[in-house]
């Protein structure tokens, strides 16, 4: 099997400050990745880096095979590597259903019939087609969050990056979140999941990844690294994150 993602040798630099550095790492297809470490190490930066929000200043990104480091073909990637914000990112003008449907009809153009059965399949799968004519600042967080995961699966990716996706909501409505994923995961999705949800990680990680200063410290099963670190900065880290 050839990995569905490489990231090869990445640095990223703003101005003289490296937010990554010399990062490595392969995502299996089918295979569920977290990313884990301290606010600042590099997880948010690494996950833009996959889907060439931010282009490296070096090293390679490889998908399914092709050299895309340098691609113009930037929104063909976008379209199948999905992400998913911690602020949600939703067009407040617009309903659920249209937050979903803009990129069916102007990025894929998509007939309306086609973009009406995929965008209300989409929001079924979250648990909203009841709230497809509610406007964001009508939904709670979570349902906003589960809005946004419909929107992304709507262009049917096959990897989905998750930067924090319930740090932003209340402790009540993050499980609802987890939900959708739990589900996901359970049908097959490629992702990697930048997240402080541990028992999360735990449970749903076929792979747990530790950043800190922009550098992979440590990689391993959920249980190798939450039940046997090797490095004494992972330890450090996950004896003030995990209870």
């Amino acid at each position: 099997m050839h990995p569905l993602l490489e990231l090869c040798e990445i640095t990223k630099m703003f101005g003289s400050r490296p937010a990554l550095r010399h990062v490595s790492l392969a995502i299996d297809p089918g295979e569920v990745v977290f990313l884990v470490g301290p606010s600042g190490s590099g997880k948010s930066t690494l996950l833009r880096c996959c889907n060439l929000l931010e282009r490296p200043t070096s090293g390679r990104v490889i998908f399914q095979g092709a050299d895309v480091t340098a691609t113009r073909r930037v929104n063909e990637i976008r379209q199948s590597i999905g992400i998913v914000f911690q602020s949600f990112n939703l067009y407040p003008h617009m309903t659920a259903y249209w937050n979903v449907a803009v990129a069916l009809r102007l990025v894929l153009r998509l007939a309306s019939t086609e973009t009406k059965r995929r965008t209300m399949h989409f929001l079924e799968k979250v648990g909203l087609a009841d709230r497809a004519s509610a406007y964001p600042s009508e939904l709670s967080g979570g349902q906003q969050q589960r809005v946004a995961i419909a929107r992304a699966l709507a262009l049917q990716p096959c990897l989905m990056l998750f930067d924090e996706p319930t740090s932003a909501l209340d402790p009540e409505l993050v499980g609802s979140v987890l939900d959708v994923m739990r589900e996901m995961r359970a049908e097959g999705m490629t992702m990697m999941i930048a997240s402080h949800e541990m028992q999360f990680a735990k449970e749903a990680a076929d792979r747990v990844v530790f950043l800190d200063d922009g550098q992979v410290i440590e990689e391993g099963s959920p249980d190798q690294i939450f039940g046997n670190a090797r490095e004494v900065r992972t330890r450090a880290f996950l004896s003030r994150v995990v209870r």
